[in-house]
């Protein structure tokens, strides 16, 4: 697996408003993929399909920097549909320069206590 840190920095495009299948296209092209917003949910491709749909909401926003192959959530509709319901809370991604988290030293939970 390759160090998140050692990955190209890369801009996110503008997909709002693109047919599902070019703005995957788009994506891939400024090096990051679409993904479903709920990271339990099923793959946004597995949404898009079959048929035409549109992308409505992306998070993050266009002109964000992330590193290459990083995921831009994504909302669909199908076509001639509106969307029926609030939008899907879209969690941010972690800023470029983050680290992984470490255990703070000070907090312990002991289990074999009653």
């Amino acid at each position: 697996m390759v160090d998140r840190s050692t990955r190209r920095v890369v801009t996110v495009p503008d997909v709002v408003g693109l047919p599902f299948h070019v703005g995957r296209d788009v994506a891939a092209g400024a090096g990051v993929t679409l993904a479903n917003p709920d990271p339990d949910g099923p793959p946004i491709g597995a949404l898009a399909w079959p048929g035409l749909y549109y992308i409505v909401r992306q998070i993050p926003e266009s002109g964000t920097q992330l590193r290459e192959w990083d995921s831009v959530g994504i909302e669909v509709v199908g076509h001639g549909d509106e969307p029926d319901h609030e939008p899907a809370i879209l969690r941010p991604p972690p800023p470029i320069d983050a680290a992984h988290a470490t255990p703070d030293p000070e907090q312990h939970v002991n289990l074999t206590e009653d």
